[in-house]
């Protein structure tokens, strides 16, 4: 048997470690060449490893969340003596492991007979709960004809939910159901249970129920924090410490351009569906032309401020394993169509986990936005080592006073955080008030 190291390849310009974030193998498998062994991170970018030989894993580098130098044995692979077999010795493994695993360590493979028995099992599993209430409810009834009639108690045409139906709507049956109040048990002077006479029961039990409406508490759980979670974290971390934050909130009449965004999705023929997005993008090119302090970096160890000549336009994704910020590179030379294209392909790429390491790096000014969950305002916090983002908060309808007359107009707050060791308020608010100027005015927005 030889052993071969697979060592850490440079996956990076300027490198010196990665991050493991994800082990696809363990010690004992049998891999096939090209088979992925692991996902390394660094920076934001995930990379997929794959062995270049096939062989059984002997050794690994390091558990989740460890750093892996450059260079260094990332794994040791014992390869097969004779090429011929090495296939089958791999194959057989995966085919055990693809039977074993649904029924748990140690469990034999299924039989036809045990794979048409795991059907019948299912459909039995919800009687025995009604058969055990049954039993419950025997006893009651035996206690209550065992009384004087004077002394039993009224039910008034409500029974025992095991026998026969209680008489109540849906809704009140649905209702007890989620409260865990047994209708037979409810005091009501009509015909059939109602509402008020659940109320009435609350009321009277002090507002208690059975144990079947509260919620069982979830376990404690306890999470490493690797990956894209840890960069997220320390970029936060460093962003709150060193920069100075402060946040100006501004309104805007965002209801002629909605309408200009609902005629040209009418007509887009094959170009993206418009957001607000790319308007909103275009607007704030326009205005840093003249406010343009705050299209800069801050590199406050050598304490050099950079206004950058073009927008990079960061845009905050949200992906299945955290936050990511891809750039549109010369946004502010981009229609609003060709900004549509680009944050639709930058968020899908970065959700797959597909987006080039120069996608995800070099924005000079960065704007996040949660749709119709963007809530009324928000605090954003500076993508380091820019000086400025801008958030976007949802759009309401709202009654509002114009010219003396009241009328229904869209509106919506946009919230800007500012490094106020850059950016002063008045420059901040000055930016907003020219923000708006193009915002509610769809047509000078659109002006070449």
């Amino acid at each position: 048997m030889a052993r071969f190291e697979f060592k850490l390849p440079d996956i990076g310009e300027g490198i010196a470690e990665a991050e493991i974030v994800a082990w696809h193998v363990k010690v004992g498998d049998e891999i096939a060449e090209d088979q992925q062994i692991a996902d390394m991170m660094t920076d934001k970018a995930t990379v997929e490893m794959e062995s270049p030989v096939a062989g059984k894993v002997v050794e690994l580098a390091g558990e989740v969340g460890d750093q892996v130098p450059i260079g260094s044995v990332l794994a040791v692979i014992e390869t097969g003596q004779h090429s011929d077999a090495g296939p089958e010795r791999a194959a057989q493994p995966a085919e055990d492991s693809t039977d074993e695993r649904p029924l748990g360590d140690g469990a034999a493979k299924p039989t036809a007979e045990q794979g048409e028995e795991l059907p019948v099992t299912k459909v039995e599993n919800p009687e025995p709960a009604p058969v055990r209430a049954e039993r419950r409810a025997e006893p009651e009834v035996e206690a209550r004809q065992a009384q004087p009639q004077d002394q039993r108690p009224s039910t008034s045409h409500s029974t025992d939910e095991v026998g026969h139906k209680a008489l109540a709507s849906p809704a009140v049956r649905a209702r007890a159901r989620d409260l865990g109040i047994d209708l037979a048990q409810v005091k009501t002077a009509g015909d059939r249970v109602r509402h008020a006479d659940l109320d009435a029961y609350l009321l009277y039990n002090g507002g208690s129920v059975s144990a079947r409406a509260t919620t069982a508490a979830r376990p404690d759980e306890t999470m490493k924090v690797v990956g894209l979670r840890r960069k997220i974290a320390e970029n936060m971390q460093e962003a709150k410490r060193r920069i100075p934050h402060f946040t100006l909130v501004e309104e805007y009449d965002v209801t002629a351009l909605e309408d200009t965004r609902a005629m040209m999705n009418r007509d887009r023929g094959s170009n993206p569906k418009l957001t607000l997005l790319p308007f909103l993008i275009t607007g704030m090119i326009r205005a840093l032309a003249e406010w343009p302090m705050l299209n800069a970096t801050y590199d406050d160890d050598a304490n050099v401020i950079t206004r950058h000549g073009s927008v990079n336009m960061g845009v905050a994704t949200q992906t299945p394993h955290g936050l990511m910020v891809p750039v549109i590179r010369g946004a502010q030379s981009l229609s609003v169509w060709r900004l549509a294209g680009e944050i639709l392909r930058l968020a899908e790429a970065a959700r797959a986990g597909k987006a080039a390491r120069d996608e995800l790096m070099g924005s000079s000014i960065t704007i996040s936005s949660l749709g119709p969950m963007g809530g009324i305002t928000s605090t954003p916090v500076i993508n380091r080592p820019e000086v400025a983002i801008l958030a976007v908060n949802k759009v309401e309808e709202k009654l509002v006073a114009i010219d003396g007359d009241i009328a229904i107009r869209k509106r919506m707050n946009l919230s800007l955080s500012c490094d106020h060791r850059v950016v002063d308020g008045w420059d901040a608010a000055s930016f907003m008030q020219t923000l708006k100027g193009f915002i509610e005015n769809p047509i000078r927005l659109l002006s070449t």
